[in-house]
């Protein structure tokens, strides 16, 4: 038997759809699975305890949705966390455990060696795990089991993920239970394909779900939507980094929608990059039910844009923008500040450009997350030793170590950027600003422990988390 652990307890909640899809493939394969839900549990203790004191699995799965907050200037990192889980996890089971998830994807090697867990798996961990508990009941050749971290003679050895093209995931839903979830206002996800190819300097979802985009059929992915609309779940989050990001397959899925009707019985939020978006396509999205876009816009100056490396200019927001409220959907545009280059004035200019083009809300985060093995990194490098680097913000001494939280900020902005970019934004309700460290005013859009946001859940609100906070303060 193969236990799942949702280790995810953040507040909001939100669905761990990753285990529900490894869950899937696991019984599919004849292996009997169970799944531990920490974030559901009243007593995560007595949970794990009860539970152990009566089954014995042959391995253990833990998922790890998150490294850190990604905020400046909370920076929580959550990895202590998980190895405390793990100590604990072992006082009351001999088991094997092996990680996975988004979060763990990304600093895979070094997780496995600072949590002492047994194995690790990187990237699509459906077929690896199934493989990993094969290799457990007979020969042990770890070196089979793809994107698997596993120790050998004393250090942690890793094998090359591998990206399944094309995607097919379970569509049965039935091991989360995805009910309480969305009557407790969690988020619930869909994917409908994995990966990008788009190469923005900050980001680290190459090193998590591969370098290039693999589709799940449309059919499969509004055979998961129905399922799920049956158990009465009619607010979804398509999770995918950017579902327009291949542009036709975010097209034939809305068609696929359209065609089931799902549309008239679903409300469904996205991410999305500028580019490719059109107002065919926002049409189509509105009719098979989308009624909220969240864009990664970056920046509204050009020469940001570039530093980022991002593929549209200012004015493909505006279209993006505009196409959006054209056909009723809700829109929102995500920036960065502080990015390498970022002056007083490319922020005004930033900033005077969403308030033009008018989108519902946006976020206004100061900071970039800096991920070793990006663009951003080698960028950060380049400029000389971090730990005199003016740009370089952490909250911890020593070395700089990227594992743990540590942005970018360029110095041009003075010593109190959160206070020149909220200055800037002259208490706009349509922006999310950043916290100013002066008055710790916590008016930005971190999801992680937020108050504000789980009182509005309790109440009723549901759909995407940034607009139901736009809501609020509007």
């Amino acid at each position: 038997m193969l236990t799942l652990i949702n280790t995810n307890t953040m507040q909001p909640a939100i669905a761990p759809v990753g285990l529900d899809y490894i869950a899937g493939a696991v019984k599919q394969a004849g292996i009997e699975v169970d799944l531990i839900d920490l974030c559901l549990a009243d007593n995560k203790d007595a949970t794990l305890k009860d539970y152990f004191g009566k089954h014995t699995p042959e391995l253990i799965g833990l998922s790890f949705r998150n490294v850190d907050d990604c905020f400046w200037p909370s920076c929580q990192w959550f990895v202590p966390k998980l190895a405390e889980q793990i100590k604990s996890i072992r006082k009351l089971t001999d088991a094997p455990i092996v990680l996975g998830g988004v979060g763990f994807s990304i600093f895979a090697q070094q997780i496995v060696e600072y949590t002492k867990a047994d194995f690790g798996i990187r990237g699509d961990g459906e077929q690896a795990i199934i493989e990993l508990y094969k290799q457990l009941q007979g020969q042990k050749h770890f070196e089979k089991v793809a994107g698997l971290s596993w120790w050998q003679d004393d250090k942690v050895r890793t094998n090359k993920p591998t990206w399944p093209e094309p995607l097919s995931l379970s569509t049965g839903r039935d091991t989360v239970d995805n009910v309480t979830y969305f009557n407790r206002g969690g988020q619930l996800g869909v994917e409908t394909k994995r990966g990008c190819g788009f190469d923005c300097i900050y980001c680290a979802d190459r090193m998590c779900k591969g370098t290039f985009v693999r589709v799940r059929k449309p059919a499969q992915v509004a055979e998961e939507v129905e399922k799920l609309l049956v158990r009465g779940i009619n607010v979804l989050h398509i999770c995918d980094s950017e579902f327009n990001v291949a542009r036709n397959h975010a097209y034939a899925v809305c068609e696929e929608f359209v065609r089931r009707g799902l549309g008239k019985q679903l409300k469904w939020y996205a991410y999305m990059a500028v580019v490719p978006f059109d107002a065919e396509l926002a049409a189509i999205m509105r009719k098979a039910g989308c009624v909220g876009i969240d864009f990664t816009g970056d920046s509204g100056c050009d020469a940001m844009l570039k530093a980022y490396r991002q593929r549209h200019k200012r004015q493909d927001i505006a279209n993006a923008v505009r196409w959006c409220k054209d056909n009723g959907i809700t829109v929102m545009v995500d920036l960065i500040f502080g990015g390498p280059g970022e002056t007083p004035a490319s922020v005004r200019e930033s900033i005077d450009f969403i308030k033009q083009i008018n989108p519902d809300c946006a976020g206004a985060p100061l900071g970039v997350r800096i991920y070793p093995g990006t663009d951003m990194a080698i960028t950060a490098a380049a400029e000389g030793p971090m730990e005199t680097n003016p740009n370089i913000k952490r909250k911890y001494a020593g070395p700089v170590d990227l594992f743990r939280p540590t942005f970018y900020i360029s110095h041009l902005l003075g010593p109190n950027p959160a206070r020149l970019i909220k200055d800037f934004i002259g208490g706009d309700k349509g922006f999310f600003e950043p916290i100013d460290e002066a008055d710790a005013a916590l008016t930005d859009h971190n999801y992680n422990d937020n108050t504000e946001l789980v009182d509005a859940i309790k109440t009723g609100s549901r759909g995407a988390y940034w607009h139901i906070l736009h809501k609020l303060r509007t």
